[in-house]
């Protein structure tokens, strides 16, 4: 059997989903499977009767059921648990005792693109499998362990995602840095984006590509797939309001799942919502069936929403920048910030605007359409 866990925070393993490789120490097959299946059979010509599932020394796993692969928002602070079960291998090639059996090497992590590197396996304690009546134990042969790390660099050479701002205090909009996730005039990548009202926009989305997890973006100054736009948008007497859009950019991918990791010293007064920590950082996420799913670029490649923060009188202030995020993360992949002295500042005046008990009852009834946990 193969047990995957996810000890990530904020990284969840999207469509299509994940695929596990690795190559068999001796000549090992696979029998049967359940739950998944290998990408390529091998010559089985050797077999007269039963025919396995695959002999290819290298192998290279997929799984059937999409929902495995979603991570439940309310516990991905927990370790997330899937479970590749039904794996049979022909004890004849490879031996039938824990001095013959050889661990696998090579192993490779996919989820869906790059971005992952394994280390070796280990040997360890052998995995105990309770019935289901939970009146029998039986143990694995062996069981090994082998970890696989993230990097950002490896899974993109460029960032994927770029934060712009702006606020009701002053005109001036902050746009994503240029070139925060490439340039339009990148002679390396010819033909990376395209313009919404392009006639060829429909045939080029549609075409096969190498490889689709490359983005192919509309055209624009920063050139990421996801901007995150944060606008200071009222002040109360005893509170203030946010709204966040989340903007698709990329044609080619559908975000499932998605996730914000927000960083801002005011998280710990978020209005009416129950926190589970005190800190600075807090975690957004759609609502399931409304808008979990951030559609590909286009007219609904958007989702909104609003945060409305209690002010703490002996930190608040919309000076110098304070009201704007520390860091934005989507997916579990820093997003570009712009330079601190490009945000959007108060005017020399002292700027200080209230507004009515009753607006504030009337902006409330458009509800965030964000679910929210403290990090």
């Amino acid at each position: 059997c193969v047990t995957i866990y996810n000890f990530q925070k904020y990284r969840h393993i999207q469509a299509p989903g994940w695929s596990l490789g690795w190559t068999w120490a001796k000549k090992e097959v696979i029998w049967n499977m359940v739950g998944g299946q290998a990408t390529e059979q091998g010559d089985c010509s050797k077999f007269k009767t039963t025919i396995p599932t695959a002999v290819k020394r290298t192998q290279l796993l997929l799984i059937y059921c999409q929902e495995l692969l979603t991570i439940n928002k309310l516990q991905i602070v927990a370790k997330e648990e899937y479970l590749l079960h039904g794996c049979r291998i022909q004890p004849m090639l490879w031996g039938t005792t824990n001095k013959t059996v050889r661990a696998p090497k090579n192993f490779t992590l996919n989820a869906p693109g790059p971005g992952y590197t394994c280390g070796r396996a280990n040997i360890v304690k052998p995995t105990k499998f309770v019935t289901p009546d939970k009146r029998r134990v039986t143990q694995a042969m062996m069981t090994w362990n082998v970890t696989c790390t993230y990097s950002q660099f490896l899974a993109q050479k460029t960032p994927t995602c770029c934060v712009s701002l702006s606020s009701f205090y002053n005109d001036t909009v902050v746009p994503c840095p240029a070139c925060s996730c490439g340039c339009q005039s990148n002679a390396t990548h010819p033909g990376s984006c395209v313009e919404p009202d392009s006639p060829y926009l429909a045939s080029v989305v549609s075409a096969s590509s190498k490889n689709s997890y490359m983005p192919l973006v509309r055209c624009t100054n920063h050139m990421c797939p996801i901007r995150v736009h944060w606008h200071v948008k009222l002040n109360y007497k005893e509170y203030w309001r946010v709204k966040v859009t989340v903007t698709n950019f990329n044609y080619r991918m559908n975000y499932s799942d998605w996730n914000l990791v927000v960083q801002h010293p005011n998280f710990d007064n978020l209005t009416r919502v129950s926190a589970l920590t005190t800190n600075d950082t807090a975690m957004l996420w759609g609502l399931k069936f409304y808008n979990d799913l951030l559609m590909q670029a286009g007219p609904l490649g958007n989702v909104q929403s609003e945060l409305l923060f209690r002010k703490d009188q002996a930190t608040f202030t919309f000076d110098k920048g304070w009201a704007f995020p520390r860091r934005i993360y989507f997916n579990g992949d820093n997003c570009v910030m712009p330079p601190p002295d490009a945000y959007p500042w108060l005017p020399n005046s002292g700027f200080r605007q209230y507004t009515s008990l009753l607006t504030l009852i009337m902006t409330s009834l458009s509800t965030a359409a964000l679910m929210y946990v403290h990090a």
